[in-house]
């Protein structure tokens, strides 16, 4: 039954969750007695998962009408699937949470509070994380380039557990922009907002589907999307490659006519041409990741499809 009770919605994406769903779904039920003053609304999303994930989604949805369930016809990522999420949700606040539980649902209590004090945007942000030191590095790295290079202040813990206000969830369902990180685009959209440091936990159940190709894509995709620094690059290591070599040049010219030096093999005339040919092959590459995403974008077909909601 309608409540005059302002709606909290939490986002879910699940990918092959099925030993997830049955500790998850509990914990973020029991946020309701820590929340009495609000109605929850549960939106998880099937980012294409082959396993019991979806079957177990529906399940909980049959004893509890709280659930929604959104089903995408295949796997398109996880940022994708947040923002197939967003377009269901009726809250006047959303929180976007992962389904393994290494971030503390309870933490939306202290986020609420925090966005009604007036932050459109609550970041959860990572003073530690219980991770291996591979992790922590590869991390700490991406999200130090990222307030280097493309978005100035950002944590430097990164976020993907977050909080955000209705009207920050209506500004991104008008953005239609593929191949992103649906995280950088809430801190870019550069609403006021607040942090909640939190200590990051280990993963206790299930593998983690977030292999190294999904990491370097989100790394690229990051950049391609925020960042000119790329092509920046591109153009400065131009520029010195060509003085370099404008300066070798002259300097063998010089030495040849003075007698010092004696033109002679193809050794170095080969390492230069080998080092400015693997130079323009990166190059090309850097440009290639920019004309790919143009070309995608220029289809405009769209960064997921849903084939049901169950709600």
């Amino acid at each position: 039954m309608p409540t005059n009770k302002p709606i909290f919605s939490i986002v879910v994406p699940i990918y092959y969750n099925e030993l997830n769903i049955p500790h998850t779904i509990p914990k973020l039920q029991n946020l309701q007695s820590l929340l009495p003053d609000y109605d929850l609304e549960f939106v998880f999303v099937d980012d294409g998962s082959q396993d019991q994930s979806l079957n177990l989604l529906l399940e909980a949805r049959s004893m509890d009408s709280r659930i929604k369930v959104v089903k995408l016809s295949k796997n398109f990522g996880s940022m994708s699937a947040i923002q197939a999420g967003l377009t269901v949700t009726t809250g006047d606040c959303v929180g976007i949470i992962s389904a393994d539980l290494q971030d503390p649902p309870e933490l939306f209590v202290d986020m609420i509070d925090k966005w009604r004090a007036g932050s459109k945007v609550v970041l959860a942000t990572r003073s530690d994380r219980e991770e291996s030191l591979s992790q922590k590095a590869f991390s700490g790295t991406y999200y130090y380039l990222m307030d280097k290079y493309a978005l100035k202040g950002y944590p430097s813990g990164g976020f993907d557990f977050v909080l955000v206000d209705k009207q920050v969830v209506k500004e991104l369902n008008q953005i239609k922009e593929k191949n992103t990180n649906i995280m950088s685009l809430i801190f870019w959209l550069g609403h006021n907002r607040d942090v909640v440091p939190y200590v990051r936990r280990e993963r206790k159940v299930g593998k983690s589907r977030w292999t190294v190709s999904k990491k370097v894509k989100l790394f690229i995709d990051s950049f391609v999307s925020f960042s000119f620094a790329p092509i920046r690059f591109m153009s400065i290591v131009g520029f010195f490659t060509a003085f370099i070599s404008f300066l070798y040049g002259l300097f063998v010219i010089i030495n040849a006519l003075i007698g010092n030096i004696k033109i002679q093999g193809y050794t170095s005339i080969i390492a230069i041409v080998t080092f400015l040919l693997g130079m323009i092959m990166m190059m090309l590459g850097i440009i290639g990741e920019y004309m790919w995403r143009i070309l995608d974008e220029s289809r405009n077909r769209p960064s997921y499809v849903i084939d049901e909601v169950y709600e």
